[in-house]
């Protein structure tokens, strides 16, 4: 006999009606963004606000400081737009647990239009080389000011955990895609932007950002942001490195690098490694290298043999000193397996590897360059597509290049409260996955003896990693 099939509860109506009188107790669906306001004013960056971010001509209003916090919140909290600021205006707890309401839309539109400065793109477009379409614009003093402020931030971590006494910065650009009618062509083809990021491995902070047009190539002036990204390391760091791809692989860049007396940066040894770009000659030199010399490395490959070896190549610019160390140059061979091709009708494929690092292996310090997709290219994925940095609100370069340091701030801070107040396993946890464990708490906020009190509608065990964690922030 067959068995008759019980309902299933998805084929049920809803057992509730909604009331269409709205609740009158203080309801908030944004429980634990308090923990990022917490992070961002026991950093001191409200300070560091007023004194480097002056845009406002009269007090009234929201100040710098307040813009600059909304900023962080409508980030963590999953804005991706101005208009998005409407809707944290909407939860009626949120003001009251941070202290202020955050801006509406277009007083949030008018904050990011004081960052840009049509003189500024003038004056870059007058600079260039005869011949030359790309420029890089000089940053406006408010954006600047905001740079100041990141830097405040990570000097003040730097203070809280003087353990961290080693930085590897990775340096690389990343696309943003925009159908805006001023963003330009970028060499994938699609229109967009192309900013350049620098990031402390070790800590997962973004040193420094800078905003590009789409069709600025990534290899234009990387030295700027290097110099930068190390300038903001704090006193406490001793041991350098730097690794990069093969935009990075430009004599004033590597230059820098290599001396010890370098102006604008940090003395002493910088350990680096960057890809290096295939030149005639190069390749010559790797083709050239016995058969026998060529080892396997890393895991194996089910398509794929890898293959690494030592290239002598002392390139022949003209801009090399004679008095500085040589190079050193490890290849790269990769070869399908049994005889198959690679898309473009190849056997095989050549890569090398510029260092000035002699004590690592060649496989290890294949391994040790390529470490860095799991922390630039991790960190351009969140700020794209975790926090609002891959939509841009503009026309204007400078309201674009403001955004994108805000969202690169606000990634900052969240990396912050996760090292310093959160549990360990949310160490490497995404924007995304904090909202859903916490930033997202449901809670009713009660006044009692002249307090406000927020009670989470979750379970005690974020209870007291929240309360936990605002004690570490403020003890800190």
């Amino acid at each position: 006999m067959r068995r008759q099939r019980q309902p299933s509860p998805t084929e049920s109506p809803l057992l509730f009606e909604v009331d269409p009188e709205p609740l009158e107790e203080t309801l908030t669906a944004l429980g634990g963004i308090p923990l990022v306001v917490q992070t961002f004013r026991s950093l001191g960056l409200p300070e560091s606000a007023k004194e480097q971010v002056r845009v406002k001509e009269r007090d009234r209003g929201y100040d710098e400081a307040t813009f600059i916090e909304s900023f962080v919140i409508l980030n963590a909290a999953g804005g991706e737009c101005v208009d998005d600021f409407k809707r944290l205006r909407e939860d009626p707890g949120l003001k009251e647990m941070i202290g202020h309401e955050l801006p509406s839309a277009e007083a949030a539109r008018q904050f990011l239009n004081c960052f840009h400065e049509e003189e500024k793109i003038k004056e870059a477009r007058q600079r260039r080389l005869p011949g030359q379409v790309a420029y890089i614009p000089e940053e406006t003093a408010p954006l600047e000011g905001l740079a100041g402020v990141n830097r405040d931030l990570i000097q003040r971590f730097g203070e809280r955990r003087p353990q961290q006494r080693m930085a590897t910065v990775d340096q690389d650009a990343t696309i943003i895609e925009s159908r805006k009618q001023q963003a330009l062509p970028t060499y994938e083809g699609p229109r967009g932007y192309q900013p350049m990021l620098a990031v402390w491995a070790e800590t997962g902070l973004v040193l420094a950002d800078q905003f590009r047009d789409g069709n600025v190539p990534a290899q234009m002036e990387p030295l700027e942001v290097a110099q930068r990204a190390f300038a903001a390391l704090p006193d406490t760091v001793g041991e350098y490195y730097y690794r990069g791809d093969s935009a990075c692989h430009e004599n004033g860049l590597i230059h820098w690098l290599r001396d010890e007396k370098r102006e604008g940066g940090p003395q002493g040894r910088i350990g680096f490694a960057v890809s290096a770009r295939m030149s005639e000659a190069l390749h010559q030199a790797i083709q050239a290298v016995l058969e026998p010399e060529w080892k396997r490395y890393g895991d194996p490959h089910p398509e794929e043999i890898r293959e690494c070896a030592e290239v002598p190549f002392v390139p022949g610019e003209k801009s090399e000193k004679k008095d500085t160390q040589p190079l050193r140059y490890v290849a790269i061979r990769i070869r399908k397996k049994q005889g198959e091709l690679f898309e473009d009708g190849s056997r095989v494929r050549h890569f090398a590897v510029l260092t000035n690092r002699w004590e690592l292996k060649a496989a290890r310090l294949i391994e040790w360059h390529r470490e860095k997709a799991g922390t630039i290219e991790m960190v351009h994925d969140v700020i794209k597509n975790d926090l609002g940095g891959g939509v841009l609100p503009s026309k204007y370069f400078g309201v674009n290049a403001a955004w994108l340091r805000l969202a690169v701030i606000a990634q900052n801070v969240l990396t912050v409260l996760k090292r310093l107040a959160l549990p360990p396993e949310l160490a490497t946890a995404r924007p995304k996955r904090l909202r859903f464990l916490i930033f997202n708490m449901p809670g009713r906020l009660v006044r009692h003896a002249r307090r406000l009190i927020l009670r989470l509608a979750v379970k005690g065990v974020w209870i007291a990693a929240y309360r936990e964690g605002l004690e570490l922030l403020a003890a800190t």
